[in-house]
């Protein structure tokens, strides 16, 4: 921003930073955990694009227990000091075998432990995990409990929470006992999904109940998530809730720019354009090279297929790019395709929101 005498003018950030515990954060947009997405090429693009603190995948706590150093597995507890702050969440029925999970991602590196509690995926809820947990609060806060005793004192507990199972006055009575109990435990943030369970992903997130959450804890770090799309999204959010920061899930796949598209109108700038079709190949292929750095060349031209159909929505020619990326089997056809359609560097697109829809964050 400059001033009338061409003076550059430093914009005044319209939020304060985001501190989770003794962790500064700074930013208060952050990627949330993604199943199946946010691993660490992933989040580490974030970083870099400029989320401030990112959350892993899911794990289960079962799994990680029992899950033994080796190459195939090695990316799920992967991640590097250039990506950091990064979370590690975790998911499962059992208290004990939970926190046993817990101090594992701890021992791995991951500074914060994010507890889930929102999953709305129905073979989850089946093995009474994930959002099932808010139909039992003394089971949930036991999780709680055991996880805040387990690990350090100096790593942030954190989790992530629907508004309830469903509208009903006993969900909502539940969810206050769950989300009251827990900071009273040592939690130190708690992100709310505006939708219930039961909703999965159909329908508006309400926005107004985070609203209602953060009047109710005051002081207490409260994080929202759910319909955010778009830069102008997170800002709205934020502006409507009065919450502390924002997590930001299927708008971030495929879409790395969202954050530094929001850092600048978090500080009263002007949104930047989308990104032309250099910068989108530019960017697609590193992330290509980053997953064939933990899953091989074989494996990362599997993994970034799905990459690629949600790359393309940024692309003028949507449909035929989303379609020409389902059958890419290396990295050479990869690279072909990069040459393909981002040979010329053409103004990029804005994605439609619905293309992202039918993709779950498990949370």
């Amino acid at each position: 921003m400059t001033s009338t005498s061409g003076e550059v003018i430093q914009a005044k950030p319209l939020f304060n930073p985001l501190k989770i515990g003794g962790l500064e954060i700074g930013f208060p947009v952050v990627q949330a955990a993604l199943s199946g997405y946010s691993d660490w090429p992933m989040r580490l693009i974030a970083r870099e694009m400029g989320a401030s603190y990112s959350l892993c995948e899911v794990m289960l706590d079962q799994f990680l227990v029992a899950l033994k150093d080796r190459e195939r597995t090695r990316h799920f507890l992967f991640n590097t000091p250039e990506e950091q702050p990064v979370a590690g969440q975790l998911m499962g029925a059992e208290p004990e075998q939970f926190a046993l999970g817990a101090k594992k991602l701890a021992e791995a590196g991951f500074v914060v432990i994010d507890i889930n509690f929102g999953c709305p995926v129905k073979k989850v809820l089946g093995r009474c995990r994930g959002g099932f947990h808010l139909s039992q609060p003394s089971v949930a806060l036991e999780i709680v409990k055991r996880t805040r005793d387990i690990v350090p004192e100096h790593i942030p507990v954190t989790i992530k929470m629907r508004r309830g199972i469903d509208d009903s006055e006993k969900s909502r009575d539940d969810f206050y006992t769950i989300l009251d109990g827990a900071f009273e435990l040592g939690i130190d943030a708690i992100t709310v999904h505006g939708r219930t369970v039961e909703q999965r992903y159909v329908g508006p997130s309400r926005w107004e109940f985070l609203k209602q959450v953060k009047q109710h804890v005051g002081s207490k770090c409260i994080l929202g998530s759910g319909d955010l799309f778009s830069a102008q999204d997170c800002l709205r959010m934020m502006q409507e809730t009065g919450i502390d920061g924002v997590t930001v899930a299927r708008g971030a796949i495929g879409n790395p720019w969202i954050f530094q598209q929001c850092r600048a109108i978090f500080s009263g700038l002007d949104l930047p354009a989308p990104p032309s079709l250099w910068e989108q190949r530019e960017t697609m292929k590193r992330h290509f090279l980053l997953a064939e750095q933990i899953y091989g060349e074989d494996r990362a031209s599997v993994q970034m297929r799905k990459f690629g159909i949600k790359y393309s929505a940024l692309h003028p020619e949507h449909l035929s790019v989303r379609e020409s990326f389902v059958r890419v089997k290396s990295r050479a056809e990869w690279m072909s395709k990069l040459d393909q359609w981002y040979h010329d560097d053409l103004p990029g697109v804005y994605p439609d929101p619905s293309l992202h829809r039918s993709t779950t964050e498990c949370g």
